[in-house]
């Protein structure tokens, strides 16, 4: 921690105690408790849950959404001393879940819903403060459900500021988001103790005196202005709790409906503000929970309300430039010094100038690149996630999530219904064969599309189930593969093979075919067909996707004899492996390899062999970029034996006519061009010293064609003229 974020910090979390402190007063008043059980659990949340939580960012205190859950638990407990002693009970719940790692279920909140619900928390933002932005007070500033607590909602409220405003905070509010859009947008943006929102708050107070001295007409009226509760001593501020009804059934209930409640809108807060952190801090859910336990035995304890990671404040804390958690403590002894220190000043801080900061955050948790960018998603992730956004604004925070979550699940189902795995058709030597991937985790929602697709494969089919990147196989799927194995394959002659699949399956791997020539298929085979198979395999090579080998299986079916369907002449560099760059196995080419693919004698008399004695019917010459025997070949390098070998490309370098300048191994451009025209007067000596090659070829009983190899990118472009 630096001087310098020390700053922001302190800068920081006076923003954040600013909007804190009318939130909590908010809220207590919503809940129908004393004001002071507001600022209780707001203190508790910045000092308490601050030290505690390993969050750099999140802001903890009390939680509108909980509002309805305090009133009618104090109503069916009878008091607000019982009701807290039941806070107590539900913060050792928390600690008890954090322990034994309740937090994973953060783990698995999609990203659309946590999208859906910061955007419709920035939209609440905007609509529930623009009524207060031009004077109209009588919802409270932390009332966020589409329902207001004053028998009104969200719509109907904005209506109102059409029959009533007050002109003097009209013009306040304006003048503020002017003032916050400069300073983001302009050099005062690096003036690091001072944050837009404090410049906000205090222009606000300025304006007002300037408006009471000047302009009485305008003046902001007491009732727009923050009013902290009149507190004698600490012992009027601090409401001890009764552990009277412990044995009751119904207090037993309110502490797990307290701390499920609670726990789950921790979780979905601290996801939602680390999704939109720069930096990408995370934080352990089980720490947060373990955190917010211990708060909410603090809250209960000095008689505060129910506390949760709260997404407004720690939106507020990131958007003013927070370094650390210091911002997050130091707003909690803000809250301290602010109740009992500086009342008088608090009284005289307009709500429009707090509402214009949440009004500002609002704005940057919904903008509408985050919507266009969702959008383009598609519309399995777009529904779910514009779908939260409408239920958390026309409901509240949990009912949309349960909604959005809902839809979100829908898609789940569908995609799991409709591509739950890989299939893939695989064009081999043996015709063709269907390859069914399984994924990382294979549940019972898989098996009804497992089951269909294997139960349509065609009788006399070439089946590969591969498990090999599974680790979970639900056992309804189990009980469907080992249906297909022992009767569905069986009975519809499909040779199956099953791979990758872990002793404690109980299914084990088994290979049934192995993707071998024999002679019956290499005769069928034509040349075209066998250029066919080696563009394909270099297809796969380039997606990553090559053919399952069985190489042990294939040592065993080879060992009869060999029917290869090609010869290919290329270099010895490493990089150029035939058998790797066409996806090729055991037993299907003769592999000639020699510097600079070029020809001589012996080469050719194996070529002989090869088409006369074994039947093959393709010739592929290979060349490659940047190779090591041209480049030396262009430079005129002389090293005893390499000497013979390197003039005999030397015709091809004659031949290269379009470079004029740099005709040498240094410039890669030449040396590509040779290596081409090397590969096209291979072939024509191959056709003009090997008279049964050639007439072969004439009789279109095999064909010769040449390649290149891209070293940089995998690709192999063939010259069939």
């Amino acid at each position: 921690m630096n001087f310098s974020s020390i700053k922001k910090d302190i800068s920081s979390s006076i923003s954040v105690f600013l909007v804190a402190l009318p939130l909590c007063l908010g809220i207590a008043l919503a809940s129908g408790v004393p004001l002071a059980s507001g600022i209780i659990s707001g203190i508790v949340g910045g000092i308490i849950v601050g030290i505690i939580s390993k969050s750099q960012i999140s802001v903890s205190g009390p939680a509108a959404g909980l509002a309805a859950v305090v009133l009618t638990s104090i109503t069916h407990l009878g008091s607000y001393e019982i009701f807290i002693a039941a806070v107590v009970f539900a913060g050792v719940l928390q600690i008890v879940l954090g322990v034994f790692k309740g937090g994973f279920i953060a783990n698995f909140i999609p990203s659309n819903i946590i999208k859906g619900l910061l955007s419709a928390i920035g939209i609440i933002l905007i609509l529930k403060q623009i009524p207060h932005t031009v004077g109209i007070d009588k919802d409270l500033i932390s009332d966020f459900s589409f329902k207001q607590i004053d028998g009104k909602n969200t719509l109907t409220e904005l209506m109102d500021i059409f029959n009533y405003f007050s002109p003097g905070v009209v013009l306040l509010s304006v003048f503020s988001i002017i003032l916050i859009v400069l300073w983001e947008k302009t050099s005062l943006k690096k003036l690091k103790i001072l944050s837009s929102s404090l410049v906000v708050v205090i222009f606000g107070v300025l304006a007002n005196m300037i408006y009471l001295n000047f302009f009485p007409e305008i003046a902001i009226k007491k009732e727009h202005l923050i009013k902290l509760p009149d507190i004698e001593n600490i012992s009027t501020f601090i409401t001890a709790p009764s552990f009277t009804e412990i044995l009751n059934f119904d207090f037993w209930f309110i502490v797990f409906t307290i701390a499920i409640i609670a726990s789950i809108e921790t979780l979905l807060n601290l996801e939602a503000i680390e999704n939109v952190d720069p930096h990408k801090r995370q934080a352990s859910p089980n720490n947060e929970l373990i955190a917010q336990g211990a708060g909410n035995i603090f809250s209960g304890l000095l008689g505060g309300l129910p506390i949760t990671s709260v997404i407004v404040r720690s939106s507020v804390n990131l958007n003013s430039g927070a370094q650390t958690k210091l911002s997050t403590i130091l707003h909690g002894f803000w809250l301290i010094v602010g109740v009992f220190f500086l009342k008088e000043f608090i009284n005289l801080i307009p709500i429009a100038s707090l509402s214009v900061i949440l009004l500002a955050t609002g704005y940057k948790l919904t903008k509408i690149s985050i919507f266009r960018d969702v959008y383009k998603k598609g519309l399995n992730q777009f529904i779910p996630f514009i779908t939260t956004v409408l239920a958390i604004v026309f409901t509240d925070l949990l009912i949309g999530i349960v909604i959005g979550s809902a839809v979100s699940i829908f898609y789940l189902l569908k995609s799991n219904f409709k591509n739950p795995f890989l299939l893939e058709k695989e064009i081999l030597h043996l015709g063709e064969t269907m390859k069914m991937e399984l994924p990382n985790q294979v549940t019972f929602l898989n098996k009804a599309t497992i089951k269909d697709t294997l139960w349509s494969v065609p009788k006399g089919s070439k089946v590969i189930i591969d498990a090999s990147n599974c680790d979970f196989i639900d056992n309804d799927v189990h009980e469907v593969l080992e249906d297909f194995k022992n009767t569905v394959s069986v009975e519809n002659d499909i040779k199956l093979n099953l791979i990758g699949f872990k002793k404690k399956y109980y299914l084990e791997d088994r290979i049934q075919f192995v993707n071998v020539l024999d002679k019956e298929t290499q005769q069928k085979l034509s040349p075209i067909e066998i250029l066919t198979i080696l563009k394909r395999g270099n297809e796969r090579f380039l997606n990553g996707n090559v053919s399952q080998k069985y190489l042990k299986h294939q040592v065993n079916a080879t060992s009869f004899g060999q029917n290869p369907f090609a010869i290919i002449l290329s270099c010895i560099d490493s990089r150029t492996t035939a058998e790797h760059i066409f996806d090729l196995g055991l037993g299907d080419i003769f592999s000639i390899r020699i510097a600079g693919n070029i020809t001589n004698e012996d080469i050719l008399g194996s070529m002989e062999f090869g088409v006369v004695k074994v039947g093959v019917k393709l010739i592929v010459v290979l060349g490659h970029s940047k190779c090591g025997a041209i480049t030396g070949a262009c430079s005129n390098e002389k090293l005893d034996n390499l000497t013979v070998l390197l003039d005999k490309i030397k015709p091809a370098i004659d031949a290269e006519k379009t470079i004029n300048d740099d005709r040498n191994g240094s410039n890669i451009e030449f040396v590509n061009k040779v290596a081409e025209l090397n590969v096209s007067l291979t072939i024509e000596k191959i056709r003009k010293e090997s008279k049964i090659i050639c007439e072969l070829e004439k009789q279109g009983q095999i064909k010769i064609v040449g390649g290149f190899y891209n070293v940089e990118t995998g690709v192999v472009e063939f010259y069939e003229k």
